[in-house]
């Protein structure tokens, strides 16, 4: 096993790191506001574009579990510009497909590989130093939220100017420029262990679920990726229809509301750097269980609802900031490992809080979506109460 490398995080490397990986998630939905202009173009069904979305959801699933471990046993001076690279290959594949089958098959290829921000999330805890970890992994976890917010609005504007490929060509060359940029700017990095690929796969379960605190935070990190899936698949649903009614468009706008929350919750990292993670991990879900209630009470109130989105927004990126920041805390060998349980378990959790939502809509509309949201926060809450006396008293994990 090989020491940690010498802190290098400054503001500049920072904000690329965030920039990064803010650009690489993007890839995953880029698609989903534009799923009437590709089924045109490409002669097909609404319904079968909408596979799309998922198929890139697949994919980075598969590349979280397979490629992103690989963070702890490779030099991630040319892992992290190789994914990128990759990406922007698979983009450009996007790009020229000429029927839905084939891009199908190109964006699930996209999902695969646009795992870099998940290996510069850890890299950027290996390379903080320990006063300032927290505040460098929670700029780098903010850039990629805002790549998820942001990413529907800007395709929307380009594509309602030069075409949905147009999309998918300045994500490409974004790619490559990132890669040549962060190729330039991370210093050597030696691998932090050996040992077989298989092994390595076989130990993300063995280093997430050994210590307490990991455990613990899975919960609330799941729990917490839910409710907002929750909440944003059904506000969808509820701005779509009466007495909104409002357009696509429209309702894209509520996204960069959603902003301003993650924008708010990204200096929420020094709170663990000053020793407060679990009280601030209280305080977010009270803000979370806060939101849901202001969405109960909005009726017809626009600005109530705006705020509700920004203050969820805001709760729920603090969560996800301080959950894994205290998740690396536990172990250098094998912070990659245990970032690939942390998004695994939260992507578990999104995917069930949007399938959820779904169906209570149908059982109950947004009443049912709002009272499941304050059940999941109180839930979340019980469990932080439950835990938090022990949650920091954490020993190295192994690798």
């Amino acid at each position: 096993m090989h020491a940690s490398p010498a802190p290098v995080m400054d503001r500049r490397l920072t904000f690329l790191f965030a920039v990064a990986a803010g650009g690489a998630v993007a890839n995953l939905y880029w698609a989903q506001p534009l799923l009437d202009l590709i089924a045109d173009d490409l002669g097909a069904s609404t319904t079968t574009a909408g596979w799309l979305v998922t198929a890139a959801q697949v994919g980075y699933a598969l590349g979280v579990l397979l490629i992103v471990p690989l963070g702890d046993v490779l030099d991630r001076r040319r892992l992290i510009p190789t994914m990128l690279g990759c990406s922007a290959v698979a983009l450009v594949l996007c790009a020229v497909s000429p029927t839905i089958g084939m891009l199908l098959a190109a964006i699930a290829l996209l999902g695969v590989t646009t795992v870099s921000g998940q290996l510069l999330t850890p890299l950027a805890g290996d390379l903080a130093d320990d006063a300032q970890r927290g505040h460098v992994v929670g700029t780098v976890a903010s850039g990629i939220l805002t790549g998820i917010l942001a990413s529907r609005t800007v395709s929307g504007l380009i594509a309602g100017v030069a075409g949905w490929r147009a999309v998918v060509v300045v994500a490409a060359a974004g790619a490559v420029l990132l890669a040549v940029l962060l190729h330039r700017a991370l210093p050597p990095l030696e691998p932090k262990t050996r040992m077989p690929y298989r092994a390595l796969i076989a130990s993300v379960p063995a280093v997430a679920l050994r210590e307490r605190t990991v455990r613990w935070t899975l919960v609330l990190g799941m729990t917490g990726f839910a409710a907002f899936a929750l909440f944003w698949t059904s506000l969808t649903f509820l701005l779509s229809g009466p007495p909104f009614d409002y357009s696509v468009s429209t309702i894209g706008l509520f996204g960069l509301a959603g902003l301003a929350g993650a924008i708010a919750a990204q200096r929420v990292g020094r709170l663990h750097d000053r020793g407060w993670s679990i009280p601030a991990t209280g305080v977010a879900w009270l803000v979370v269980l806060l939101s849901f209630a202001l969405a109960a009470l909005a009726g017809r109130s626009v600005v109530l609802l705006i705020v509700a989105v920004v203050t969820l927004d805001a709760g729920a990126q603090s969560l996800a900031i301080l959950n894994q920041t205290r998740v690396f805390a536990v172990s250098h060998a094998a912070r990659s490992r245990l970032n690939t349980a942390f998004v695994v378990s939260n992507f578990i959790g999104g995917g069930l809080g949007s399938a959820a939502a779904t169906l209570l809509w149908s059982a109950g509309g947004w009443p049912a979506i709002t009272v499941a949201g304050m059940l999941l926060s109180c839930f979340a809450l019980a469990v932080w109460a439950a835990g938090r006396r022990g949650a920091l008293v954490v020993a190295p994990a192994r690798p």
